[in-house]
């Protein structure tokens, strides 16, 4: 581990509960594995990693004033939907607090919750590392996506997105517009 990941590591324990930083070391090792499945540097991939839900454990409150603060624009769902905003509020934190300057690894962290049409190769990863890490357990179709996401990294995308958009038409949820057109450009599974 590179000396910008272990002050990273560092930081972000601080930030986080003990639940929510064992996910976020879950996502950085299997972010950087994949990494390594796909050719891209598994350093890059820690870090972006490390920080994808550097502003989960902030209360919804303070999310949305450091929202309005730093100029962050919410969409409608977001708006109503506080757990969707510490993707944004995370990538500009990414930024302005550990001085990330990479926009492939601000991406990654902004849309690692939503997804994007056309998303880099860093932002699939990360996108799927989320969803499918060791801790998770809930997810449906979770040992289908773990072997997929070895295989075929889109078609783990597809599933993810096919599987999140059934969960939330069966509940309260809003779906953010930004997952709906991920899962328009990708494709249902």
């Amino acid at each position: 581990m590179n000396e910008l990941n272990l002050g990273i590591k560092k930081k972000v324990k601080k930030m986080l509960d003990k639940e929510r930083y064992q996910h976020t070391l879950g996502v950085a090792y299997l972010a950087s594995s994949l990494a390594m499945c796909y050719g891209l540097d598994p350093e890059k991939l820690f870090t972006a990693g490390l920080l994808h839900d550097c502003a989960k454990n902030i209360p919804n409150e303070e999310k949305y004033a450091l929202c309005r603060q730093y100029g962050i624009k919410l969409n409608e769902v977001e708006k109503r939907a506080p757990y969707l905003i510490h993707s944004k509020l995370g990538a500009y934190l990414a930024e302005k607090d550990f001085g990330i300057k990479d926009k492939d690894i601000l991406n990654a962290i902004r849309y690692h919750t939503t997804g994007r049409p056309d998303m880099s190769l860093t932002e699939k990863i990360v996108f799927v590392a989320d969803y499918i890490e060791i801790n998770r357990t809930e997810a449906p179709n979770l040992k289908r996506i773990r072997e997929m996401a070895f295989k075929d990294i889109d078609d783990a995308v597809r599933k993810i997105l096919t599987d999140t958009l059934e969960y939330l038409s069966k509940g309260s949820r809003p779906v953010d517009p930004t997952t709906k057109e991920t899962y328009d450009f990708y494709g249902k599974y």
